[in-house]
């Protein structure tokens, strides 16, 4: 069972990847909670999440085949903090199309690398030995 979780997450992770180095923005986050979906799984894949037993024993029961709570607790973690980073993702996605109409990340890099108006920089900053004494 563990190996069925493994290649699923295999193929996430090449599917988060591959998301994320496309040009337009929204499939690069959409590729992002991807990936990070497919560590979650393969950390769950990892802990064993297919045991028989219960991760709880009394003293004096041998433990044979428990799942490990270690990896499911902080794959729940990982769950929470993923879903706020695609949220605030989402924030500035919209936030940059507002800006730039355009969600193509050429376009993007184009306008921000653009270099800013220096208009009023003669009067913020004027010559060395002129203005107030």
């Amino acid at each position: 069972m563990e190996w069925i979780g493994a290649v699923t997450a295999g193929i996430m992770a090449a599917l988060g990847v591959w998301m994320m180095l496309n040009r337009h923005l929204m499939r690069v986050v959409l590729g992002i909670a991807v990936l990070g979906n497919a560590i979650n799984l393969g950390v769950l894949t990892a802990g064993r999440f297919a045991g028989s037993e219960a991760a709880f024993i009394f003293s004096g029961q041998d433990v044979l085949d428990s799942a490990n709570p270690l990896p499911q607790a902080l794959v729940l973690t990982a769950i929470v903090i993923g879903f706020a980073l695609f949220v605030f993702a989402l924030s500035v996605l919209k936030r940059t199309h507002e800006l730039h109409g355009d969600k193509n990340t050429d376009r993007v890099s184009q306008v921000t690398e653009e270099p800013a108006p220096d208009e009023d920089e003669e009067q913020a900053y004027p010559p060395a030995g002129e203005g107030k004494p």
